[in-house]
């Protein structure tokens, strides 16, 4: 039995650490997984290219999936291939989740639709289920259900993550200029007591995003988290003429700016010369779906 799966990417309007509250935005780069099962009993996982990574996560997916609707005897092999960058605040872990789960479900037969559809399982169902196993695994504070609605369902999600709850999803049509450097932060490793300090931003990134404005809400995100976390504000200040939005995604470290595209060429520019790299890219409101 073997399914395949593609998930997305996403970037930060608002990071939940604060409150529980978050918000996200699927962008145009996705996770693949592939699900091969047989009645070994055992789940092994290995993310192309990546030969040391931690497949704790996808392999947690594999097992909740076949608890929920397999048999006990299920087991077998998942790998990933991704244009996600590991740890950088791009939301890896929840497209490897969300792209896992779907794999899953297609290798057992079960439907995966929306509500509207008939299909046996929704899409938010199993986006629950990779934030199970993301809070089971330890890869994450929250379970990133923020994270995970966007990459699962595309366009713009806001969350209430202390209960998995979907407060509201919307569309926008931006172009995405995304500057990742060098290093790598893991979410699991992030100062939660320095982000809960930042609350009050948060709540007013909150309201923003409630409004619809998520752009300015993206703003006001990045420069209390990247002063919460140690980031620099630079790259953000460089942004801010020339786009609708800019804000460190995730726990960082990457920084993602919104608005249009010959804009965004011009802090491209800037972006170009620090150290690690930049891609322009687009919103995405379709979200994962079964290969």
């Amino acid at each position: 039995m073997k399914g395949r799966a593609v998930a997305l990417g996403a970037g930060t309007v608002l990071n939940a650490l604060a409150t529980g509250v978050g918000s996200a935005f699927a962008i145009d780069a996705e996770t693949t997984a592939t699900v091969e099962l047989d009645d070994s009993g055992e789940v092994r996982g290995d993310v192309d290219g990546a030969p040391d990574a931690d497949t704790r996560l996808i392999e947690r997916c594999v097992e909740l999936t076949v608890e929920r609707y397999g048999s006990d005897d299920d087991g077998g092999r998942v790998r990933t291939e991704s244009e996600v960058p590991m740890a950088a605040g791009l939301k890896s872990s929840s497209a490897a989740a969300n792209a896992t789960v779907l794999a899953t479900l297609s290798a057992l037969g079960v439907d995966v639709g929306d509500a509207d559809s008939g299909g046996r399982v929704t899409r938010l169902d199993a986006c629950r289920l990779g934030v199970e196993a993301a809070r089971d695994a330890g890869v994450t504070v929250t379970g990133a259900f923020d994270d995970a609605s966007a990459s699962m369902l595309g366009g713009v999600t806001l969350t209430d993550n202390t209960r998995d709850d979907l407060l509201a999803r919307d569309e926008r049509d931006w172009d995405v200029l995304v500057w990742t450097p060098p290093e790598r932060a893991y979410s699991a490793d992030a100062d939660v007591s320095r982000c809960e300090r930042v609350a009050p931003m948060a709540r007013l990134v909150a309201d923003l995003a409630s409004e619809g404005r998520y752009a300015a809400g993206m703003t006001v995100n990045g420069l209390a988290f990247s002063a919460a976390l140690g980031f620099p504000t630079d790259p953000a200040v460089e942004a801010m003429p020339h786009a609708d939005g800019v804000s460190l995604s995730g726990t960082g470290p990457s920084v993602v700016a919104v608005g249009h595209r010959d804009e965004l060429e011009t802090v491209a520019a800037m972006w170009g010369e620090r150290d690690g790299t930049t891609r322009l890219t687009t919103t995405r409101t379709d979200g994962a779906r079964v290969l």
